[in-house]
């Protein structure tokens, strides 16, 4: 009797809905959790023939087809090792050990060598789309031993959400961490796109005095255009939704202000700055939700200061509207060049092959990002030279793509014209206004560094270069 396709620890919301998509496409999988009781209720609800449970470790293990085949779906960190450490003295050499989880990338870098000096491959797999997109087709972005991935290539394109062509939004990204890092900058992106959208709601909700279902059909607007995204498409329900609770308001209005985050968004800023690359809007959206978190500082504080919406050039909403989705677009263009800087320096100092066209094409569908500016990028780089044909690693930046400098060139004055308004009327524009700075930076030629350089060679000898001959230079900087 052939023994199971593959086996997957953690059930969990997107545990589960893993594992019964897979069983779904009529592969053969079992599914293990350390609470027995949790994977009896599981069974009794979903179990098929395809999908099977062990109510013990070794069990599960033996009951894999070899090279077994593992996912591991738990909470990121310790407990990853915990279930690592559980499953060594029941493997053998060749064996696969895939973390589907939220891992940060030095971890699984750590852990693909740790396993290879053990004999066992290990992939590290990025998973976006939440619980439905688990269930019915994520994004994934699997990085690690490559002939692994090519027996995991079967079942992964099967459950995988498909691009705008219909084709798998999965492709091998790299070697050990290459998967979850690009994971990772995934979710900064996702930070940096809620946050811009927030800041659109806060505008006209703040000095248009719009009320939730009508910004609702702004965005649902937009969701028409090229703005169209899973996450404007959803937009609509929740600026609609009524609360439940009798309050007679719609429930956005009774949220707190007050935004959590799991990391992933601190972690793609913190690597940023080590890289020495910059993620300006990315890393304001975090800022923005760690101000977010500081609710009764800011109460005290806006007691003091009694701040009040201007409501200073107010121009045709139609109008306003027009140059607001511009702005969003161009933020959003300035978001994504962020992201994919850091990738691509990522790839070169780590020695990962990332072709920034297939990671544009995979978050396609499935993803939170999807949307339809990801196809526009993902024809924009399969256009661009690379320095290995093989690798199709893009030597651009993203900025000096035709196409996209077309874009730009169009939408940026307006970005322009909605950070200052935004400045007239005291409204907050952390990420837009970090958009437009690193679009200014980027395209000038010459910044004000050189004043930076000459204090800091006055009070530290901390040296500088001069524009007209090579070396470092010291100043007495002695006036007279």
């Amino acid at each position: 009797m052939k023994k199971i396709d593959i086996g997957l620890i953690g059930l969990a919301v997107m545990g589960a809905n893993l594992a019964r998509n897979i069983a779904n496409h009529e592969f053969k999988i079992t599914v293990y959790n350390r609470t027995i009781d949790k994977t009896r209720e599981f069974l009794d609800q979903y179990g098929s023939k395809n999908l099977t449970g062990a109510f013990d470790l070794k069990a599960f293990v033996e009951s894999l087809e070899k090279p077994r085949k593992i996912i591991i779906m738990v909470k990121a960190g310790k407990p990853v090792d915990a279930v690592i450490e559980s499953l060594l003295p029941l493997l053998e050499k060749e064996d696969i050990i895939i973390d589907c989880g939220n891992s940060y990338f030095k971890d699984t870098q750590k852990r693909f060598e740790f396993l290879k000096a053990q004999g066992l491959k290990f992939i590290g797999c990025g998973v976006s789309g939440g619980e439905e997109g688990a269930l019915n087709g994520p994004s994934m972005m699997p990085g690690g031993d490559f002939e692994s991935w090519k027996s995991l290539k079967g079942i992964f394109e099967s459950i995988a959400a498909k691009d705008f062509s219909g084709k798998p939004c999965v492709a091998y990204i790299g070697d050990n961490g290459a998967g979850h890092f690009v994971k990772m900058v995934h979710n900064g992106i996702e930070y940096g796109v809620m946050q811009m959208m927030a800041e659109a709601y806060d505008l006209l909700r703040s000095v248009y005095k719009l009320s939730a279902p009508e910004i609702g059909k702004i965005f649902e607007q937009y969701n028409k255009g090229k703005l169209k995204s899973y996450l404007f498409e959803i937009s609509k329900v929740v600026l609609n939704k009524k609360d439940d609770l009798d309050s007679g308001k719609y429930l956005i209005d009774m949220i707190l202000d007050q935004a959590a985050q799991k990391g992933t968004g601190k972690w793609t800023a913190i690597d940023a700055l080590d890289r020495g690359i910059t993620l300006s809007s990315i890393t304001e959206a975090v800022f923005a939700r760690t101000v977010s978190s500081q609710k009764e500082k800011r109460i005290k504080i806006a007691k003091i200061y009694e701040q009040k919406f201007e409501n200073k050039n107010l121009q045709l909403l139609d109008n306003f509207i027009k140059e607001l989705e511009n702005a969003l677009y161009a933020g959003m263009l300035s978001s994504y060049a962020q992201g994919y800087d850091l990738i691509s320096t990522a790839a070169e100092e780590e020695g990962w092959k990332i072709n920034l066209s297939e990671i544009s094409r995979i978050w396609e569908g499935g993803c939170i990002i999807r949307a339809d500016i990801l196809n526009f990028l993902h024809k924009a780089y399969s256009n661009t030279p690379s320095r290995d044909a093989l690798q199709c690693v893009s030597t651009k930046h993203l900025f000096e793509i035709n196409k996209i400098k077309d874009d730009l060139k169009k939408s940026i004055p307006d970005l322009r014209k909605i950070v200052s308004f935004c400045a007239e009327n005291s409204v907050p524009t952390p990420s837009l206004s970090t958009a437009l700075s690193y679009f200014d930076s980027m395209t000038r030629e010459n910044l004000p560094a050189n004043f930076i350089q000459g204090l800091r060679d006055y009070f530290g000898a901390h040296t500088y270069e001069r524009i007209d001959r090579d070396g470092s230079f010291h100043c007495e900087w002695i006036l007279g």
